[in-house]
């Protein structure tokens, strides 16, 4: 290897010996037990995607059937002979094809009459064919027999990445190996530690999105890490998370969860305004894509199985807010929302300005949420004047509705809303079935839950600061966040669940706390009257390090 090469970190740390391999231990095992027991397959085949190991574990393979020094002490830093040889790929018996390039039956069967003759100096001859799902389907067929009854001193190795490609025939005289993704905290681990064998200063965040970005990839992490190395040479002071964002064009999480939660409140100014700031970073749109579907998964699991299934590279303060978003949001919007970023991916190719899909796509998301409920259709439907009044009539009718509203100056607005609701109880249809008692705030926002309103829910919520609640009375304080139509639709909602008339004003009165400020301010309160506890007390003398996550209430039946 020359002295080019061997400053590519991904060449000067790749894997000499199995030991070296990480994230493959099962495949490693099975490996060297076969290797001691000498019940060697007549074939090998590795699969997997790009980076994680498969012509390194090819090589390794090869050495431990012929290193003199055998598979328990693989030559590492004093080479043997064999192993000198394998390294600089320059062994007369371990031949290392590139099946991409040599594709046609021809050169199988120069292969396969090259395997006639027996190894001059190593126990074992071996062939290892890269990419093999390239080679065509008459050279499969010429290597079938080949490979099923081969001289007891040849062995095969075959790698590659499109496993679906190679002929079942193949598969079934080989034995199989699915090299895996390597997981991100190991990966990170990996990365740290090269970081220090090459003297440089990248920060523990850095590295979290290094380790990310390469999806599993040892090769790709490796890769980007000598990027990442250059630039902190360069710069001479430890490379920031920001730094590297700008580096990879990638951009903070906590700018995507500020995103979301405007898509989920309906902010379409606001939210095309930030994306636009993310855009401005360089950010590609496949990688804003991808990572708003990575925030859609993390939303989904918390709601599932809580904080400890997320991914370990968001901040405390970035699972908190996820925390915060679940809780007000349903999965079937979650599943829409999915579907959608997978279209809208499809879509990219399509367009020469690709933010301007973007855009587009947040603007659908957006107003997804305001599409009319089923039973409102229904009902705007099957009123009478919709079908029998011809449009003179109609048209008369609305003339003195509006004449009506004008000359009513000294009512206020939510007086005048509740006049035009009124004219339209004969046409919203009551489902006695459905007629609920609400009798506090607390019913109001669990009946939204029950009906899936988790706009009205979200804005019952986190906007509205009541200042009375009485029966069939609600008065609360101007709030700019709400939705304009906000105190229609919960008119109207509970109307059709009450099947009673409500009255809901605006007040200059200042309202009470929000709903999820008082929650908040609960949850606080509970936190520390637990920390003065004696059972709190006795955990922390026992356990110095623990820390107080979460409360949950112990229901036992009766």
């Amino acid at each position: 290897m020359s002295n080019n090469n061997k400053n590519i970190l991904s060449l000067k740390y790749r894997p000499s010996t199995f030991k070296d391999l990480i994230g493959q231990e099962v495949m490693v095992e099975a490996i060297t037990n076969s290797i001691k027991m000498n019940k060697i397959p007549n074939a090998y085949l590795l699969t997997g995607i790009r980076g994680v190991g498969k012509t390194t574990t090819a090589r390794i393979i090869a050495k431990g059937l012929n290193c003199k020094n055998g598979i328990d002490n693989l030559c590492k830093d004093k080479l043997c002979e064999h192993c000198e040889s394998i390294r600089n790929s320059s062994h007369m018996d371990v031949l290392e094809m590139d099946a991409a390039s040599k594709t046609g039956v021809d050169d199988v069967r120069d292969l396969i009459e090259f395997s006639k003759y027996g190894p001059t100096t190593a126990k074992y001859k071996i062939f290892i064919l890269d990419e093999c799902h390239m080679i065509s389907k008459a050279g499969m067929n010429a290597l079938l027999k080949t490979l099923e009854e081969p001289p007891p001193y040849l062995k095969f190795v075959f790698s590659t990445t499109e496993v679906r490609k190679i002929p079942v025939t193949i598969i079934s005289r080989c034995q199989r190996f699915d090299l895996k993704r390597i997981n991100s905290k190991e990966l990170h681990n990996f990365l740290k530690k090269t970081t220090e064998l090459e003297n440089g200063k990248i920060s523990e965040n850095s590295l979290k999105l290094i380790a990310k970005m390469s999806e599993g990839s040892v090769r790709d992490a490796l890769s980007l890490l000598e990027r990442a190395l250059i630039t902190q040479k360069t710069i001479k002071e430890e490379l920031s998370l920001e730094q590297a964002q700008k580096i990879f064009g990638h951009f903070d999480k906590s700018q995507l969860i500020n995103l979301i939660k405007l898509v989920f409140k309906g902010d379409e100014k606001n939210t095309i305004e930030n994306f636009r700031k993310i855009s401005d970073q360089g950010v590609d749109p496949k990688v804003f894509l991808n990572d708003f579907l990575e925030m859609i998964y993390y939303i989904k699991t918390y709601k599932t199985f809580g904080s400890n299934e997320i991914n370990f590279d968001l901040s405390q303060n970035e699972i908190n807010e996820i925390e915060i978003i679940s809780k007000t949001i349903e999965n079937q919007t979650l599943i829409i929302f999915w579907q959608f970023t997978l279209k809208a991916l499809e879509e990219l190719n399509i367009v020469s300005n690709q933010n301007l899909l973007i855009e587009m796509f947040l603007i659908r998301i957006i107003n997804l949420k305001e599409i009319p409920n089923l039973e409102d259709l229904i009902s705007e439907n099957n009123s009478e004047d919709f079908y029998e009044k011809p449009k003179e009539l109609k048209d008369i009718n609305k003339e003195k509705d509006r004449e009506k509203i004008l000359t009513t100056k000294s009512q206020s607005f939510e007086q005048i809303k509740n006049v035009i609701q009124e004219k339209k109880e004969n046409i919203l249809n009551v489902d006695p079935s459905k007629s609920s008692n609400i009798t506090s705030f607390q019913d109001l926002i669990n009946i939204c839950l029950k009906e899936k309103e988790m706009k009205l829910k979200y804005d019952l919520e986190n906007n509205v600061r009541l200042v009375k609640f009485t029966n069939q009375n609600i008065e609360i304080e101007f709030s700019q966040n709400l939705d304009k139509n906000f105190i229609k639709k919960l008119s109207d909602k509970l109307y059709f669940w009450t099947g009673k008339r409500w009255m809901i004003s605006l007040s200059k009165e200042k309202g009470g706390p929000t709903y999820q400020e008082t929650k908040s301010s609960l949850k606080k309160k509970e936190f520390h009257d637990t920390k003065k506890t004696e059972t709190y007390e006795k955990i922390l003398k026992n356990f110095p390090d623990a820390e107080l996550i979460s409360i949950e209430e112990n229901k036992k039946d009766e």
